[in-house]
């Protein structure tokens, strides 16, 4: 994908916007996004950390500043139940592609319950009906949802979406998001899975105590743990058993 014309090249503060001593601004990697701006790579770009390093913050502010609800979905869905998000997105300026396609979805593990209900309310106009989501279970209604809705040309946030799936179906999400990346959709991802981590040519973030910083996967420190603890999980296990 020509960086001109990619969905989303930079990510910076909105004109008079300085970091504060407010929360989210106190987040290292959110201020330090605010005080340098994060150009974001075509294809695929994985934001790793830990609980609370902001990378969840960061992708659900980025989704909304796109033009995407801050519950999930795509640009034209507005689902609210009850807002939990940061502020952070009215602090943020998007430089989009000349040309660059608008289309785009927000898949947010934690409202996925809500957000079917939100397409149970309103069905689709055209093309095949979705399937009732709230019968299918966890991982099988959020890979029907991504297999659906992640064809078009344009830029897909996601969050954290191992948490509904098994190895193999993250696996299949990989699979996904390289298709995606292959006709040149944008797509940022924040997760704590190895398996999805691992996709070859993806740009890797990681986000901690030190901002954001660029990365691989063998030095992740979410895969060296992973790694060492498949090879002798009773040396992690006699500390809290």
């Amino acid at each position: 994908m020509p960086f001109a014309t990619q969905p989303v090249r930079r990510v910076a503060a909105a004109e008079g916007i300085r970091p504060s001593g407010q929360w989210p601004h106190t987040i290292p990697a959110v201020r330090q996004l605010l005080t340098d701006g994060l150009d974001l790579d075509p294809g695929v770009t994985f934001l790793v950390g830990e609980n609370g390093a902001g990378k969840s913050t960061l992708v659900e502010a980025i989704a909304v500043a796109f033009g995407l609800s801050p519950e999930g979905g795509s640009t034209g869905a507005r689902l609210t139940t009850r807002a939990t998000e940061s502020p952070l997105a009215d602090d943020l300026l998007l430089t989009r592609g000349v040309g660059a396609k608008r289309a785009g979805f927000f898949l947010r593990a934690e409202t996925m319950h809500g957000f079917y209900s939100y397409l149970e309310r309103n069905p689709k106009t055209s093309g095949p009906p979705d399937p009732v989501f709230h019968e299918m279970s966890h991982g099988e209604s959020f890979l029907n949802l991504i297999n659906d809705r992640f064809t078009r040309q344009g830029f897909y946030c996601l969050d954290e979406p191992e948490s509904a799936l098994s190895f193999s179906s993250s696996l299949a999400v990989v699979g996904v998001l390289n298709r995606l990346a292959e006709h040149d959709s944008q797509v940022l991802c924040a997760t704590h899975s190895p398996v999805i981590a691992a996709l070859p040519g993806a740009t890797i973030l990681e986000v901690g105590e030190w901002g954001i910083r660029r990365t691989t996967w063998e030095e992740l420190e979410l895969v060296q743990n992973w790694k060492a603890y498949l090879d002798a999980p009773q040396r992690y296990l006699r500390h809290i058993i």
